[in-house]
């Protein structure tokens, strides 16, 4: 399951630099996770050359596309609201047309488009390439849907526009969709099966990022560790692939390795990794290249054997320390994050405190913790009843969020004296005065503006820190400027 982006960023419309030549205006937002922020940058590079230039501006839109989320309630009940929100403006500009893309598209489509009559488009994750064709569609007074999932497209031959961006940090598709079936996740039937992208394609899009001035990428898939490209198609097939293919593949080490090299004074991040998929050579590959960062997300969702088999996680309680014991021996200062999901149907008390234990032996830097909430279309909706009472979860889901603020803590004051290196993203939310950007293990850091620049790389001597923030002085460039 990907990681969920702050709520505080959805909702914000997405703006790239204007086409003289372009006569239209599109208004898009995004919610949910970061594939969702990636694809609508795929998007609007598609939509621009149909003549489309991006708008912060709601009322004077042509057209208004939301790109949307299943994993999470309060996403798709955010989305509701904002398609509210257009068809009121809709009253008073009938020409504009509202459209649903990504993954609540094709578990509503019909609910949308017939029923509620509240869009005029549903495209679904794969069909992006065909939007000009559903525009024109809509435009001769139809409605326009596609949510076929494709096997092959991965949209390696769009190069997407960078949207809402600081300049510094971008995203960059590795991979889409999922073969991994956990039984809370809609992710496999809304995104498809797994499948990756030209390797080739992936260094072609960072070195045009260096090229840009940008000074660090994360590669991003539902499953970063399960890349393999062996010339395409879906990963499933791999055992029918021939064995000159075989032989050449590239995993995700390989392609790790390949965009290290190209680009050396770039940060390297990736999201999200599975534990049953990272393998060993991901975390040497990591500690022999500096430019990849010291920081792994890797979602956990319960410390229990019989809750992770319920939820269809292929890795146990002890495979995860070991991977968790590798990590550490061989980058002893790797940050770590993770997901979890408490209240999941049967939970027990006991289940509940298995993940406080391991929550206690990783001591994660920081984490994303939720109440269970059935999603419609998954299976543990189709087959589990959700008993585990709503106060129960409350109770059960503040102790892990007290647990990890004691751990995020724990670690921040680890570096109380020491100096890290900082890539400067942007000014600090409560002062114009200090810069924010984050060290290698994603760790904020605010300090002082002085005379340096957002996108410098400046090393900071930390003084003081919060449970989720280093607080610092800077003294000098680093040598990765």
């Amino acid at each position: 399951m990907e990681k969920i982006i702050d709520e505080k960023k959805q909702g914000n419309s997405l703006v790239m630099e204007p086409k003289a030549e372009n006569g239209r205006k599109l208004f898009i937002e995004s919610y949910g996770c970061q594939m969702n922020f990636s694809d609508s940058e795929i998007v609007a590079s598609i939509l621009s050359k149909e003549g489309f230039n991006t708008t912060q501006n709601l009322e004077e839109a042509d057209l208004v596309l939301v790109n949307t989320c299943s994993i999470r309630e309060k996403a798709e009940q955010t989305v509701r609201k904002r398609l509210e929100k257009y068809n009121a403006v809709k009253r008073i500009n009938p020409g504009m047309k509202v459209g649903v893309l990504g993954c609540m598209a094709e578990r509503l489509k019909s609910k949308f488009l017939e029923e509620e009559k509240i869009v005029d488009l549903v495209v679904g994750p794969d069909a992006y390439k065909d939007l000009p064709n559903l525009i024109n569609e809509v435009e001769e007074g139809r409605n326009a849907v596609n949510v076929i999932l494709s096997k092959e497209e991965t949209y390696g031959d769009i190069s997407p526009v960078r949207l809402q961006t600081n300049g510094v940090s971008a995203f960059v598709s590795i991979t889409r969709g999922c073969d991994n079936m956990c039984t809370f996740c809609v992710v496999p039937f809304t995104r498809g099966r797994e499948r990756s992208r030209d390797p080739q394609s992936i260094v072609e899009e960072v070195n045009d990022l260096a090229d840009k001035g940008y000074k660090e990428v994360t590669l991003l898939g539902q499953n970063v560790d399960s890349y393999l490209w062996y010339g395409g198609g879906l990963k499933k097939d791999f055992k029918n692939a021939t064995e000159i293919q075989k032989a050449t593949a590239t995993n995700f080490a390989g392609l790790l390795k390949l965009v290290a090299e190209a680009q050396p004074k770039m940060r390297i991040r990736f999201s999200t990794s599975n534990p049953q998929d990272m393998t060993l050579d991901v975390i040497e590959v990591m500690a022999k290249y500096r430019n990849i960062c010291n920081y792994i997300h890797l979602p956990v969702q319960s410390g229990s054997d019989r809750i992770l088999k319920k939820m269809n996680r292929l890795h146990t309680r002890e495979e995860y320390f070991t991977l968790i014991d590798n990590i550490k021996k061989l980058i002893p200062d790797c940050g770590i994050s993770h997901d979890i999901i408490t209240g999941f149907p049967t939970e027990t008390e006991e289940d509940h405190q298995d993940t406080l234990s391991l929550m206690e032996y990783v001591k994660y830097d920081f984490g994303f913790m939720f109440a269970y909430s059935e999603r419609p279309g998954t299976m543990a909706e189709r087959k589990f009843e959700d008993d585990v009472p709503e106060d129960v979860k409350k109770r059960r889901l503040t102790e892990i969020v007290n647990l990890q603020q004691e751990h995020s803590k724990y670690n921040t004051e680890k570096f109380l004296g020491k100096t890290v290196e900082v890539l400067i993203e942007k000014e600090s939310k409560k002062s114009n005065a200090h810069w924010s950007g984050r060290n290698t293990q994603n760790t904020v850091v605010v300090f002082p503006k002085e005379n340096y620049k957002v996108g410098d790389f400046v090393n900071v001597t930390i003084q003081d820190c919060t449970s989720a923030t280093l607080i610092g002085t800077p003294v000098g460039y680093s040598d990765n400027n």
